[in-house]
């Protein structure tokens, strides 16, 4: 693995849904370092990324109503256990399911594994609700995909907060993941 800073992109070896994360942060002045790597599809895979980059990545679930209807995409520490009760509490919701990869395609453009903040910019109709845990939302910086799982970003969370997240009109709701373990 390596670690590059937001300059040094090879178009060449990158895919169309990559690219377009480069270039919406470029144009919204968001610097960020970035690692290659193998893919990662767990959070496991995500340990030394994390170590490298000198930020956690974050979990990031997909999940939805028993209806279909409600669409959400939860931050949380990879260390926090995820309990559909904690969650479904503070939204004041009926209880909450991980959704169907299907969806999370359609609507973000992301395959399973790679699930990120970086695909609210293809959410265009705002169909997904952004729930961000207390503690990522209060850190220094984000670690994320760029909408793939074989590059990872760290990202300043007050460029997420003020800069990506009114680009792609999505407003976060802050939730506070109980720690269960």
């Amino acid at each position: 693995m390596d670690l590059f800073n937001s300059e040094a992109i090879n178009k060449i070896e990158r895919s169309e849904k990559e690219l377009k994360v480069y270039d919406l942060l470029g144009k919204l002045g968001i610097s960020y370092q970035r690692a290659d790597h193998k893919k990662a599809d767990t959070m496991n895979d995500c340990l030394g990324i994390s170590k490298l980059l000198g930020v956690e990545i974050c979990k990031n679930l997909f999940l939805c109503n028993r209806q279909k209807t409600d669409f959400y995409l939860l931050m949380m520490p990879a260390d926090k256990p995820f309990k559909t009760k904690d969650i479904t509490k503070q939204l004041g919701c009926s209880r909450l399911s991980f959704a169907d990869s299907e969806y999370m395609e359609n609507f973000l453009n992301i395959q399973p594994g790679a699930v990120s903040i970086m695909g609210l910019m293809n959410d265009s109709e705002n169909r997904i609700r952004l729930l961000i845990d207390k503690p990522i939302a209060e850190s220094e910086y984000i670690g994320c995909h760029p909408c793939v799982n074989t590059s990872s970003l760290k990202i300043k969370t007050t460029d997420i907060f003020e800069k990506f997240l009114p680009a792609v009109h999505h407003t976060p709701i802050i939730v506070d993941m109980p720690d269960n373990s």
